[in-house]
């Protein structure tokens, strides 16, 4: 049969020495010439050659092929990794977003329950039988979140824990920091429409328990022991703002105090060793509600700088009841630098963590100011203090207290929480140009 292969003419003699010449070092028969060994298409290289440089070749492409597959493994291995990351992340959002949403369900759902983990002050109107069951059941039952602070009873005679008259609930509201007012069993239409007004002025919260002789009320708001309440009066807390708040307080704090960690430990060397005494200044300020707490800072001044500070009063150059005098011979050198770029705060951080200040707020003032406070000043202890806040951006060097105040009651009154962003970048700016003193 014919094949494409071979010529017509060619005889099958020449088929065996054809086929020899694929077999290297095999001569071909009939041929008197030494053998010889056939290069192949690689240059210069015999068969055997070709055959190890392929056989080697394939040693690397196995190489390249388990490399390849190292490679693939560790994109599958990052894509898993990223999956796992953007999966915790949406759970760590859904799981804040549980947490706020339980909260305001409990603030809605709980008026009882207490703002900023602390206690509510509450004021009875009316010092009668309601009255002191009221308050008996609230002393047994701190877990309801209120303290009584007194009673107010226009009647004579009303008892040793009556404060006042109706007339001085702003004044009493003011100095105990009350939240809410009960109103125990009022018979006079009057006094309870000019406490409810005052009440509303102050921004207070109106509950009043009615004396129903025995009966069960069709509805009430809530219930103090066998007593029911029905709300006149509730003020609006924002809940969500206020939770947003404390979570930008401890993200910028806590990420804060890790980034700065080596430039804090520099600054530590530095105060060593400028002066002798501890790296840090411990002393009481006054919080929300007048709660003292430890406020902490790096120390900027002598050793027993307390202890000189009422030899200099008289060179008090603030108006009111704060302490403030330029070229203070107590500063330290390396206060002085501290000082100019606000470096002697930067441990409050450590205080917003804690819960006892804020990144934004009315500054915390010593106790011995805050004795001096009249009771017009104290409406700013209705909020947690801050860092800094808009008379550190405004008025930092006015002198004048009543401006600062004035302008710490423009901010809880205003306050949002664009205000507070607007603030903090502000305040940057300010802490850059060195304008502390």
């Amino acid at each position: 049969m014919a094949s494409p292969y071979f010529h017509t003419g060619q005889q099958r003699t020449q088929e065996p020495a054809w086929a020899a010449r694929l077999i290297p070092g095999v001569a071909s028969p009939g041929n008197g010439k030494k053998p010889q060994r056939e290069t192949s298409c690689y240059t210069g290289r015999t068969l055997w050659e070709a055959g190890a440089l392929f056989l080697d070749s394939g040693g690397k492409n196995r190489a390249s092929v388990r490399s390849l597959r190292g490679a693939e493994q560790r994109r599958e291995r990052k894509s898993k990794n990223w999956l796992q990351s953007m999966f915790s992340t949406i759970a760590g959002i859904l799981h804040s977003g549980a947490l706020l949403a339980s909260r305001c369900a409990e603030h809605k759902g709980n008026p009882r329950g207490t703002q900023s983990g602390g206690m509510r002050n509450v004021l009875i109107v009316g010092a009668g039988g309601l009255g002191h069951r009221l308050a008996k059941h609230l002393q047994k039952h701190p877990e309801l979140g209120r303290s009584v602070c007194g009673f107010l009873d226009d009647r004579k005679g009303g008892g040793k824990d009556v404060m006042g008259r109706t007339s001085d609930l702003a004044e009493l509201a003011r100095a105990e920091f009350v939240d809410e007012v009960i109103l125990a069993g009022p018979h006079d239409r009057e006094q309870t429409l000019r406490v409810l007004r005052a009440a509303q002025q102050l921004r207070l919260d109106v509950k009043i328990a009615p004396d129903l002789f025995g009966c069960e009320p069709a509805r009430e708001t809530e219930r103090i022991g066998d007593i029911p309440l029905i709300s006149l009066h509730e003020e609006r807390v924002p809940v969500a703002g206020l939770f947003i708040k404390r979570a930008l307080d401890l993200a910028v704090a806590g990420g804060a105090l890790i980034v700065m960690s080596p430039a804090l430990a520099l600054l530590a060397v530095l105060i060593r060793l400028d002066s002798p005494g501890p790296v840090h200044y411990t002393a009481l300020r006054a919080g929300r509600k007048g709660r003292p707490f430890r406020c902490y800072k790096f120390r900027s001044m002598v050793r027993n700088a307390d202890a000189l500070k009422e030899g200099l009063r008289e060179r008090n150059q603030r108006q009111g009841p704060c302490f403030k005098i330029s070229d203070d011979p107590r500063i330290t050198r390396a206060g002085r630098i501290l000082r100019r770029y606000s470096l002697d705060e930067v441990p409050q951080l450590w205080n917003v963590l804690k819960g006892d200040m804020s990144l934004v707020g009315p500054r915390p003032h010593p106790l011995d100011d805050f004795s001096a406070y009249g009771i017009e000043h104290l409406p700013r202890l209705d909020v947690v203090p801050g860092m800094t806040g808009l008379w550190q951006i405004t008025a930092r060097r006015d002198p004048s207290f009543q401006a600062g105040m004035d302008l710490d009651l423009e901010y809880i009154h205003r306050w949002s929480l664009g205000m507070d962003l607007r603030i903090l970048l502000k305040t940057v700016a300010v802490v850059l140009r060195g304008s502390g003193e």
